[in-house]
């Protein structure tokens, strides 16, 4: 059921059970505060089916995740193939995003490990990046804790040229170090 697993936490692909709450979160203000904006219910249905299909496509995708002990889905936590125009891209990157009460575990981080892990091990991948914006600074600890290294700044192509979220970090990490 699960294609990683760690102590705490299960990650899979996607279900249409997971599209009602994976909504309710990126309807979350304080959720999506790194954002330019929340989603709609379809908008986040639409993000859910994406990334069943590249789960389908290349065996790995941003992860819906569960908690073990209850089985509760919390958000999301992968890889994911990213082709928008950077200096960086086509590229794998990491990422994740968990509900307001999955906050302040170390459900990132532990499961962000894991899918190094996993992408380095199974996939095969070389390099894996992550982006996150200025301002991110709690998506920023974890890349550090995850042992990613600051590789350079940039204007984020999908962010409007005057929000305050365009300027990005971009992170990276090596399979041999």
């Amino acid at each position: 059921m699960y294609t990683i697993q760690t102590n705490r936490l299960g990650l899979r692909n996607w279900r249409p059970s997971d599209f009602e709450p994976f909504a309710e979160m990126n309807a979350d203000p304080e959720v999506m505060r790194f954002f330019p904006r929340t989603y709609n219910k379809e908008e986040s249905i639409a993000g859910a089916q994406r990334f069943m299909a590249n789960f389908e496509k290349f065996g790995y995708t941003y992860f819906a995740v569960d908690t073990l002990a209850d089985g509760q889905f919390i958000g999301f936590i992968g890889l994911l193939y990213q082709t928008y125009e950077s200096h960086f891209t086509p590229c794998t990157d990491i990422g994740w995003r968990l509900r307001k009460a999955a906050w302040g575990k170390g459900y990132a981080t532990e499961g962000a490990k894991a899918c190094l892990q996993f992408g380095f091990e199974e996939i095969g991948l070389a390099k894996i990046y992550a982006v996150a914006t200025m301002l991110n600074l709690p998506s920023i600890n974890v890349m550090k804790k995850i042992g990613m290294k600051k590789d350079s700044t940039f204007d984020h192509p999908k962010i409007e040229v005057d929000s305050p979220l365009r300027r990005c970090y971009l992170y990276k990490i090596s399979r041999d170090g």
